[in-house]
């Protein structure tokens, strides 16, 4: 369906402007005259502005109509890809990915919302894979090629660039995306009631230690490929490119199997992660193995971003929206998690323990999803 696709391209721009900056690091801060972990705050004040802000606002504003609302935030990306383009300082640099930060759960919570509305209610996993993509496009296309990008017309050129690309594709939306029928304004807490809902906590919390494990190994891939496989800094990209192509077949997996148990596929994707993750750290230095290792893990790692983001959906179908915008916060507090745990462990244990501490997380995940399969089948 043309509007799933169209979201999609919208997940695209909206994921590349998010993580674009990390391959941007040591030019700014050069340019800026700041060091680069100073610059790197940066990354963190994009997850946690994710984080504690996109709860609230999809509680504002899941009630106006859906294409209104894409549009405007793709304008928002727009000017604040602009801003930072033109940034004098970190601090001018810092508002502009503050701004973006506030809107990118809002659009995930709505825009995975009305995936599911758009097509039959067999076929909603399905429909969110699909929007999905941008996030697999993006780690295979948007982000390299940003990167490379600034190598050549420089880091403001690269958001000038995406500036463009969001600039584009608000227009495509207003074009070519249906008219949404506005949904049913609700009460703020008609909404919040989710959060006293025990099965709604198990669902978000599991979204928690998830993605602690998924960014616990995955922050630290490039730094693992040079040390430990012996891959040649230049080729790392070409690693990071493939990883994100085998994730193709990981979001067509997920969205079959989404369609039949949300919950049942978080158990399923999570244990093959973790199978990946210490299959690497166990095999760094045999390719066919590594390869094989890399595989898995790429494509539990790219399934994991929609299952979870259904799962949660699903255990509030009163309020999709907001429930969605909590699995989106619920990520971005994993994958913080996930960036200092891996830090603890490289510096405590080395960084060949990376893999396993990584692969015991994600048990931990597949004992709590089996232990929240177990209670739904008695209830049922």
């Amino acid at each position: 369906m043309l509007s799933i696709v169209i979201l999609a391209i919208a997940a695209f721009v909206i994921v590349s402007t998010e993580f674009l900056i990390v391959g941007l690091l040591p030019a700014m801060a050069v340019d800026l005259g700041v060091s680069v972990p100073l610059a790197g705050q940066l990354v963190t004040l994009f997850a946690f502005t994710v984080m504690l802000f996109g709860p609230p606002l999809t509680l504002l504003l899941s009630h106006l109509n859906r294409k209104a609302l894409f549009v405007a935030i793709m304008g928002v990306f727009a000017l604040a890809n602009a801003l930072a383009a033109l940034a004098p300082n970190l601090w001018v640099l810092g508002v502009a990915r503050f701004i973006p930060a506030l809107l990118l759960p809002v659009f995930w919570g709505t825009a995975s919302e009305t995936a599911t509305r758009l097509v039959a209610p067999a076929q909603a996993g399905t429909a969110v894979a699909r929007v999905y993509l941008g996030i697999t496009a993006a780690l295979l296309f948007g982000i390299p090629i940003g990167t490379l990008a600034a190598g050549t017309i420089g880091w403001r050129g690269a958001f000038w660039g995406f500036a463009l690309l969001s600039l584009l594709t608000a227009v495509l939306l207003a074009v070519c995306m249906p008219a949404q029928a506005k949904p049913q304004r609700m009460r703020i807490g008609q909404q919040i009631r989710i959060l006293r809902d025990g099965a709604f906590q198990w669902h978000v919390a599991l979204s928690v230690v998830v993605f602690t494990a998924m960014f616990t190994a995955y922050t630290y891939l490039a730094e693992t490929l040079q040390k430990l496989a012996g891959v040649a800094p230049a080729h790392v990209g070409w690693w990071l490119m493939a990883f994100g192509a085998v994730g193709l077949l990981g979001n067509a997996l997920a969205g079959k199997m989404m369609d039949r148990s949300p919950l049942r596929a978080t158990v399923f994707f999570t244990a093959l992660l973790g199978l990946g993750m210490a299959g690497a750290a166990l095999v760094p230095g045999t390719l066919h193995w590594l390869v094989v290792a890399l595989a898995a893990w790429g494509i539990a790692y790219t399934a994991l971003f929609p299952v979870n983001q259904v799962r949660v959906m699903q255990a509030a179908p009163q309020a999709q929206a907001f429930a969605g915008t909590m699995n989106v916060s619920a990520a971005n507090a994993g994958i913080g998690l996930g960036a200092v745990v891996g830090g603890l462990a490289i510096r405590h244990l080395g960084l060949p323990s990376l893999g396993f501490a990584a692969a015991g997380i994600a048990a931990v995940a597949v004992a709590m999803a089996l232990a929240m399969v177990r209670r739904q089948a008695k209830k049922q």
